[in-house]
Formats: structure tokens, C-alpha cells, sequence
């Protein structure tokens, strides 16, 4: 599974912006490399992407690049005041620019900053000055208002119609709609449509104006926002693929009752696999969706599909959602790396029924991948008798010796007694085996009792392979005994 679901929830998050009075974050508040088992729960992405919702990742103004232009040192001084987050004094000065040096190449920039400044100071009047500079920019500078004005008066008019204004909350209103502009006065930006924009679905997501007046009007009147995002995931043209992706997180963060019926219809209808995805993903968060799901399993052939439907379902805290993933599990004309997915999933929900179900699983099967994946599936449930169940597949010798191997060794990783260990090295006639239970002893470094059975082995094991292979192990430890050890054996 990708992780740019994770992604797109950052950006939009990233571009909303609402968090006038927080110091900019590091680009890396939101971490795109997830462990697998991490994935057990996806609360705590949800989580950290919420949270970065006030500390939005803001790139400072550009270098400075005219060391003669009269204003440089002032430019200098207010990027310096911005980078510590000391907007009051960074707008302060940035004003200076355009007003003593109207022909600086600074002023344009300085214009914008200030205004950020001001919307990150977060006041009332901050946020109406901000509002005035920007117009400001518009009209002296609009190439920069094109390209960066836009999208931080949406910001500023958020926060404004939040606060009660009534011309920028009907501007938001307008924009989300997909008509008009944030600016209520007589000068305003050109709306940009269509026409020369990147329609490419992985366009920079970050900087989409309707999406952040979206998420404005969802923190003015949630109400009135979901029937425009879903005339957003009605839309079809080439260019709406990227405005859906982000429509879909925000839906499935509105609890409604028609939430996971609408996350369904993206699912079986959009033409664009990413967004279908990225809803069936998204369901995992909406409580209720387990029906749904089922439905996705048993209807859809597409497997990328039916790979986000198994992780939404290991997310939903109901009894059915386990039961579907079970049966899922056992179908035998299901693809085997889907039942694998199944299978992992089971693991990570730790319950009785889970357990029986993999154990009498694994004596029905016959395809040895979905047995190792099972042997996993059951190390992850510590403290449930599987340690010496793995323990049973390990000295049985009708099973598979690549079986009796991973048993074993997730065996060991489950805390089983090494003392139990080192006895089934002794009674073992398998070298094979043998070897494996030198390895598995190596990774329990910490345990002196391992350490101890294989510096016996390095000493008096009759087999060379073997004791080379323990000599081998003890060399890779931090065992403070091992350098006499070895030193010793080179004297010999």
C-alpha cells in the first residue's frame, strides 16, 4: 500500500493554513515513512496530520539577490525577524520597503511577507491590514499576486469570515462553489481557470485555492460544505482529479450518516484509480463501514481495492469486521497475496477467535507462503500459547524444513525460554536445524544463557560447519568474553 493517501491529508491540511499564531514548522512535521506494523492503526497519522494543522511548513522569502538595491538591508532584516517568528517586527519592516522604496525589486515581495506576517500575527486589524496589502500587491504586482496571493487571501478571508466578517465569509462560500474570488473589494485578482493550469493528478496539491477555501467554509459552516465537496466528487474533467483526492479526505472526516455511503459511491464510480483508493482507505476512519466494505470484497475485482478494503476493515472495532477478514482468509479462490494481507491484519488484532482461526488455518493449507505468513501472524500475539505452538511446527518432522526454520525462529523472537532452546539443539539430529538454532540463539544477545550455549558450541561441537557457524555469531556480539574467547582459539 502506498503511503500517498497519508500524503494528500498532509497537504490539504498543509494548504488550509489556519494557524495564524504558530511558528512555522520543519518540512518534516509529517513523516512519509511508515513501518508496516505502524499501519495497525492509522489513528496516529490522522492524528500528527491534525496537529500540523496550526504548524504549517512555510518557506521563508527568497534569498536576498540585490546587494545594491537601497532596501536590501532592511529586506535582510525582516526575513531575519520572520525566520524567529517575530511577525510583529518582521511586518513592521517588510512595510517599510514599498513605502520609503517604491522601485526597489524587493518591494513586491516585501508587500507579500508583510502580509504573511500580519496573517501569522493573527489579530483582528492584523488580519484586515493583511487583507489591504494583498489587494495592494494585486494591483502594483500581480505576477507575485498570481502566484502566491491568491491562495494566502483565501487564508486571510478565512480567518476574517470565521471572525464574523460577511463580505469574506460569502467570498469563501463563493470560491468553494467554484466562482468568485476572496477579495470584497472594487480591485480584484483574476480568477484563475482551467486554462494554463497543471492538470496533471499529482500537481503541486498544496497550493489549490478551492480546496483551501473548502476548508475554510468547513470551519465556518460544515453544513453547507458537504453538498459542494460532493458536487466536487461529482465533477468528471481532467482537471478535477487532484481537487477530488482532497474532497475525499475531507468528506471522510465529517461524521455524518451519509459519510461512508458517499465514500462508497467515489469508490465504485470515479474514473481515477488513485481517488477510488484513497475512499475505501478513508473508510477505515468512518465508524459504521464495515458492510460496506464486505461488499468491496465480494463485488470488486480490482485488487488494489480489495487491499485498502482489508486494511479498513482491520480498523473497524466490530466483531463482524474480524469475521469478514477470517472468511476472506479462508477463500480459496482468492488471490494469495490478498489472503496474506487478511492474514497479517488478523495477527495485529490480538483475540481468541483470531488465533484459532490461523492455527486451524495453517493445517488446511497447503500453499507455504500463506503458512509462513500465518507463523508470522501468531508471533505477533504474544502471551496466547503461540510461542509453543511455533515450538510444535518446529520439531515436527513432517513439516517443511523452510517451515520448521521460520517457526523456530519466530519462536525465539516470542520470548520462548532459552533453556528450551539450547535442549532442542542438543536432542536435534538435523543439522539443518541445528544451524538455524545457532542463528536464533545469535539474536538473543542480551540473554547470557544464549551466549553461554554458544560459546559451548564453538568449544565442543564435533561438527566444524556448526562451530564455525557459532564462532561466526559470537564474533557479530558485544559479548565482552568473546575477544579472549577468540584469541584463545587462534593460540590453540
Amino acid at each position: 500500500m502506498t503511503m500517498r493517501t497519508l500524503l494528500t491529508a498532509a497537504a490539504i491540511i498543509s494548504s488550509a493554513g489556519f494557524g495564524v499564531s504558530q511558528s512555522p514548522a520543519s518540512h518534516d512535521s509529517f513523516h512519509s515513512s511508515v513501518a508496516p506494523l505502524a499501519l495497525a492503526s492509522a489513528d496516529a497519522q490522522l492524528s500528527e496530520a491534525f496537529g500540523s494543522l496550526d504548524q504549517e511548513a512555510i518557506s521563508l522569502p527568497p534569498e536576498p539577490w540585490a546587494k545594491a538595491d537601497p532596501a536590501d538591508s532592511l529586506y535582510r532584516l525582516a526575513r531575519e525577524a520572520l525566520s524567529r517568528g517575530d511577525y510583529k517586527r518582521a511586518a513592521e519592516i517588510f512595510h517599510r520597503i514599498p513605502e520609503r522604496y517604491p522601485q526597489s525589486a524587493y518591494a513586491g515581495q516585501a508587500l507579500y511577507y508583510e502580509a504573511f506576517a500580519l496573517y501569522r500575527s493573527g489579530g483582528d486589524d492584523d488580519l484586515r491590514t493583511a487583507r489591504d496589502r494583498l489587494n495592494q500587491l494585486n494591483q502594483r504586482f500581480p505576477a507575485i499576486a498570481k502566484k502566491d496571493g491568491a491562495l494566502l487571501q483565501i487564508r486571510v478571508c478565512g480567518e476574517l469570515a470565521k471572525r464574523g466578517d460577511e463580505s469574506c465569509a460569502a467570498s469563501i462560500g463563493s470560491i468553494a462553489e467554484g466562482g468568485g474570488d476572496t477579495n470584497p473589494g472594487p480591485t480584484r485578482p483574476p480568477v484563475t481557470g482551467s486554462q494554463g493550469r497543471d492538470c496533471s493528478p499529482d500537481a503541486d496539491e498544496g497550493t489549490d485555492d478551492r480546496i483551501a477555501a473548502i476548508m475554510a467554509l468547513i470551519q465556518m459552516d460544515p453544513e453547507r460544505a458537504m453538498p459542494i465537496l460532493q458536487q466536487v466528487l461529482a465533477r468528471r474533467d481532467p482537471c478535477s482529479v487532484a481537487l477530488r483526492r482532497k474532497a475525499v479526505f475531507l468528506v471522510s472526516q465529517k461524521r455524518t450518516d451519509q459519510t461512508a455511503n458517499i465514500l462508497m459511491n467515489v469508490a465504485r464510480s470515479d474514473p481515477d484509480q488513485e481517488t477510488r483508493e484513497q475512499a475505501v482507505f478513508w473508510l477505515s476512519q468512518v465508524p459504521g463501514s464495515t458492510g460496506l466494505l464486505d461488499e468491496i470484497l465480494k463485488g470488486n475485482g480490482d485488487e488494489s481495492i480489495k487491499d485498502k478494503a482489508l486494511f479498513a476493515l482491520s480498523q473497524q472495532n466490530e466483531p463482524r469486521a474480524a469475521q469478514i477478514l477470517r472468511d476472506f482468509a479462508a477463500r480459496e479462490n482468492e488471490n494469495s497475496d490478498l489472503r496474506e494481507k487478511a492474514i497479517f491484519w488478523l495477527g495485529q488484532r490480538r483475540s481468541t477467535e483470531n488465533t484459532e482461526f490461523l492455527r486451524n488455518l495453517y493445517s488446511r493449507l497447503t500453499n507455504e507462503d500463506l503458512k509462513e505468513k500465518i507463523l508470522f501472524s501468531l508471533s505477533q500475539q504474544k502471551g496466547a500459547g503461540n510461542e509453543q505452538w511455533l515450538m510444535n511446527i518446529a520439531v515436527n518432522p513432517k513439516e517443511d524444513i523452510e517451515l520448521r526454520k521460520k517457526a523456530l525462529f519466530w519462536a525465539g523472537q516470542s520470548g520462548v525460554a532459552i533453556s528450551e532452546i539450547s535442549k532442542l539443539y542438543d536432542r536435534m539430529g538435523d543439522s539443518e536445524m541445528r544451524e538455524q538454532i545457532i542463528f536464533v540463539l545469535s539474536q538473543r544477545q542480551s540473554d547470557r544463557t544464549a551466549m553461554d550455549k554458544l560459546f559451548d558450541i564453538a568449544k565442543s561441537e564435533k561438527d566444524p560447519e556448526l562451530r564455525k557457524k557459532a564462532i561466526f555469531w559470537l564474533g557479530q556480539s558485544r559479548d565482552p568474553r568473546v575477544q579472549q574467547f577468540l584469541i584463545d582459539l587462534i593460540n590453540k
